[in-house]
């Protein structure tokens, strides 16, 4: 027994124009050729159904992407007849794009890192520290001593210098010539 219709999409001549070229457009990323070959699919009236069997996807990823273009239909309508086609193309790119993941925030600001590496530029002399390179445990202790961070382990600030290229006590700097 068929399910319920799904809502029909309707597109403008410059949404239809703009979503064909990024359906022919040899440099669009794949994701965006096949989102816009369901919207022109869809708005020929294929069920959502028929365009998963058509282009070999999920029917529950055409129905997502059906409602998506629907939830932004009103403000590309709008644009349709505001924006410049830049504009109105730069919407649509944005509007089969992926939505951001959620994730944890990050651990440390990009201050922090930024004071983290200037200590580590420091000779540790300076910081009345007894040795006479930076370590990764030295390091770590000297910017919670300074109140940079609350908290750092020597593993992670040795992954930071190693992903800026700073070198450590580990990384012998190479003689001058």
């Amino acid at each position: 027994m068929p399910g319920p219709r799904p809502p029909t999409i309707t597109l403008l001549p410059r949404q239809r124009a703009f979503l064909e070229h990024l359906a022919r457009r040899a440099t669009s990323p794949q994701r965006t050729v096949r989102r816009a070959q369901m919207l022109l699919a869809t708005a020929e009236g294929a069920t959502n159904t028929q365009v998963a069997t058509r282009l070999g996807l999920d029917r529950e990823t055409v129905r997502i992407w059906r409602l998506r273009w629907q939830e932004g239909a009103e403000r590309l309508g709008a644009a349709v007849a505001q924006a410049d086609d830049k504009t109105l193309r730069t919407m649509i790119e944005a509007t089969l794009s992926d939505k951001p993941r959620p994730g944890t925030p990050a651990t440390f600001t990009p201050e922090q890192l930024c004071q983290l590496m200037a200590v580590a530029c420091e000779s540790p002399q300076d910081a009345d520290r007894p040795v006479t390179r930076w370590t990764p445990r030295e390091l770590a202790d000297e910017v919670c001593k300074r109140g940079i961070v609350e908290r750092i382990s020597p593993r992670t600030v040795g992954r930071f210098l190693k992903r800026s290229g700073h070198p450590t006590a580990s990384v012998p700097v190479r003689a001058q010539q």
